[in-house]
């Protein structure tokens, strides 16, 4: 059974070790938030004050997919994972592509949203990769414009977008996937694919959509983010564009820094896409994060119905859950076995978010107790998805309690 982390090359070898204020009791009492550093909380050693996470990619499902999510069971989850902050993505029913549709998801959340939510905009006409949405009447009412769920496959569009993005100011947070390199593949082309004889999701399927897209950024100048960052070419690709001058940023996942396909059971809640991909895009990922190649983590917090995720890679849909363990797995996995900072974490967890996207986040902030040990049990998550590859993994730091925007929105009970 899954329930340990493997141990992988050091890749940050000087961890910052933890700074503490000792202001205790009164910290949380004034719901100050510090930063960059952790800040013990009243007489227990083990619990600090982090400013409220921010998740760049989170699927809420709603409208049109309330059975997998909703608004509120997802910003209630998100707070109890310790987040003040989501960019809900448009994969929805009706899609956000026109202002009216928009406005059904914006009443949603105005009404159900625990934390902060801010919706992306759909690139094309109900995402379908033919036309542009209506991209002056959403400019307002989104963070940013993606078709995330599908990749932009006509390059020509694309470059309509960026041009329209960068008169409007507004980023595009791109979903590079290529359908006919995918070809049908459900699992990364490498061991795990043959031992089980999946069809193969080779990597170039993402890297040549990157690089693709990094030509047209160089042509519009149009600020430009990746989502969900699996391979190893990926990062060389976006390392290279920065060193170019590029208005270009990533996210990763915690799913893709932790697993590799030697590590994966032909199960449903190991499928996602990306697919989980070798030992060496991992390692490459984890060097992005150290020399900031990667910006961010996010966490594609995908929920979908027991049902939908029943059975082997062959007749499951892709998604997972991690909104609510994102923080104790990282830190678990990176920052207890000295591959990264704690300030670290918190950085590509809150700050780095909060700037590439310019997220307000006053005094949002969470509680963590670090010395808490448990296993991950999702019958206990409050999403209605319950399918994690993280299941029964053992992990330390436990969310006690989220507030936002001065009023405490969640609270752990025991």
């Amino acid at each position: 059974m899954l329930n340990t982390f493997k141990t992988t090359k050091t890749v940050n070898k000087n961890a910052v070790p933890i700074v503490s204020c000792g202001e205790g009791a009164a910290v949380l009492a004034a719901g100050k938030v510090f930063s960059p550093e952790a800040h013990i909380v009243g007489d227990n050693q083990n619990c600090f004050v982090f400013p409220g996470f921010i998740d760049v990619h989170v699927h809420l499902r709603e409208p049109g997919f309330f059975y997998k999510e909703t608004v509120k069971s997802g910003t209630l989850a998100s707070a109890a994972g310790g987040y003040t902050a989501v960019c809900s993505m448009p994969n929805l029913n009706p899609v956000p592509d026109c202002a009216n549709n928009m406005d059904r998801q914006l009443e949603i959340i105005k009404k159900d949203a625990l934390i902060n939510v801010y919706p992306y905009a759909a690139i094309t006409v109900g995402q379908k990769g033919e036309c542009l949405s209506d991209m002056d009447a959403l400019k307002d009412k989104c963070i940013a414009f993606s078709d995330d769920g599908r990749g932009v496959e006509n390059e020509e569009l694309m470059l309509a977008a960026m041009k329209k993005a960068k008169s409007l100011n507004k980023m595009i947070v791109a979903h590079c996937e290529d359908l006919s390199l995918v070809n049908g593949g459900v699992a990364h082309d490498g061991a795990f694919a043959r031992k089980f004889g999946l069809k193969p999701n080779p990597s170039s399927s993402e890297w040549m959509p990157i690089k693709r897209d990094i030509e047209l950024i160089k042509k519009t100048g149009c600020k430009y983010h990746v989502c969900h960052v699996s391979s190893k070419e990926s990062v060389e690709l976006i390392r290279q564009a920065k060193k170019d001058g590029l208005d270009i940023t990533c996210e990763t996942a915690p799913h893709y820094l932790l697993l590799d396909d030697s590590m994966l059971k032909n199960e449903g809640r190991f499928k996602m896409n990306p697919p989980i991909r070798a030992y060496e895009d991992r390692m490459a990922l984890l060097e992005g994060i150290a020399d900031g190649t990667i910006d961010m983590i996010a966490t594609d917090h995908a929920p979908h119905s027991a049902s939908e995720k029943a059975g082997d890679f062959t007749n499951t849909l892709n998604g997972i859950v991690g909104i609510e363990t994102a923080f104790p797995l990282l830190y678990t996995g990176l920052v207890k076995t000295g591959n990264m900072s704690l300030e670290k974490l918190i950085e590509l967890m809150h700050y780095a978010p909060k700037k590439r996207f310019g997220i307000e986040t006053g005094d949002d902030y969470t509680v963590f107790d670090l010395s808490k040990e448990y296993t991950i049990d999702p019958n206990k998550f409050l999403s209605k998805g319950k399918s994690t590859p993280f299941e029964d993994f053992k992990v330390y730091g436990m969310c006690l309690l989220t507030s936002v925007n001065g009023r405490t929105v969640w609270q752990r009970e025991n």
